[in-house]
């Protein structure tokens, strides 16, 4: 099969778009074969090589880490499904565990489905683990990315007010979807306590890291309800929550049933043709702009 490829770890011009031996499916496993695959920041990290250890795969590696397609092996062979793994993704075929997957929505379009996984199931978690109540404020750096938007609709749906960071050319688009924007940047921490009450968040999530973190800190007491998806490193020494694996097929199934029933907005920003999985990686890399970068094959003949 083909697919984007690293023979070493480096910048996005390390990908390579060639043939590698196309895997099968053993026992309690299904094939996919993939019709589009998000782009996350960590397959660019794990590209890089700036992970720990324990997150690298042998060479060559293969980036993608959430996927949608069609089984071609395995119990569901037939079936539309969304799906997720660790790597191996942006890929023509992808194996992973049944528990892995779950049925697309026949609405869902597949590049939506594709990048679907890893942003949804991440919101989830953390918002799982925040447990933002009804009439709770609800503090977001970060809001207009593909997490943080996902995330402050779950807030929202939980009757929290949800107060997000973005950029200037994204309030509107935080306004649309019920959130409360505030511009980041210098004087950030006056203008979110202008719109606290008495200053103060219940609940953060942080997807900016750095000063937004620090500020963070300030704005909420209680550390178990501050929860960062970038800045890790800090995480442990300050006592406040990072995301769990908790990823599982039931918990995407949930989500998806959500965006299918009209519950749940999400927004493909662009995709690229998976031949060109080096252009999406370094637009991922800016780390600017709202919504979801995927990876597109052509569909079968």
């Amino acid at each position: 099969m083909r697919a984007a490829l690293y023979r070493r770890t480096g910048g996005p011009e390390v990908l390579e778009w060639g043939e590698i031996e196309t895997p099968q499916a053993g026992p309690g496993e299904v094939r996919v074969r993939v019709r589009a695959s998000g782009v996350q920041p960590v397959d660019c990290a794990v590209r890089g090589g700036l992970t720990p250890a324990w997150l690298r795969t042998p060479l060559p590696g293969i980036p993608g880490n959430e996927f949608a397609g069609v089984v071609d092996q395995g119990v569901l062979a037939g079936q539309d499904v969304l799906g997720f793994g660790f790597g191996r993704s942006a890929a023509e075929y992808v194996v992973v565990p049944r528990e892995q997957v779950t049925i697309k929505p026949a609405g869902m379009p597949w590049e939506v489905a594709g990048g679907f996984s890893g942003a949804a199931q991440t919101a989830h978690i953390a918002i799982e683990l925040l447990r933002p109540a009804p009439g709770e404020t609800v503090v977001m750096h970060g809001a207009a990315g593909n997490v943080g938007a996902v995330a402050a609709q779950l807030a929202l749906g939980a009757q929290s007010r949800v107060v997000g960071t973005a950029s200037a050319a994204n309030q509107d688009y935080l306004r649309d979807l019920g959130v409360e924007p505030v511009v980041y940047g210098p004087g950030l921490a006056g203008r979110l306590r202008a719109l606290l009450p008495g200053g103060r968040a219940d609940v953060i999530l942080d997807g900016a890291g750095g000063e937004a973190l620090d500020l963070s800190l300030e704005l909420c007491a209680d550390r178990s309800r501050i929860l960062t998806l970038v800045d890790h490193g800090r995480a442990a020494e300050l006592g406040i929550r990072t995301t769990e694996n908790l990823r599982s097929a039931a918990r995407l199934a949930a989500l998806a049933g959500l965006y299918a029933r009209g519950e749940l907005r999400f927004l493909v920003r662009r995709t690229y043709p998976i031949s060109q999985a080096a252009d999406a990686h370094r637009e991922v890399e800016t780390g600017h702009g709202r919504g979801k970068v995927v990876l597109v094959t052509a569909e079968p003949a």
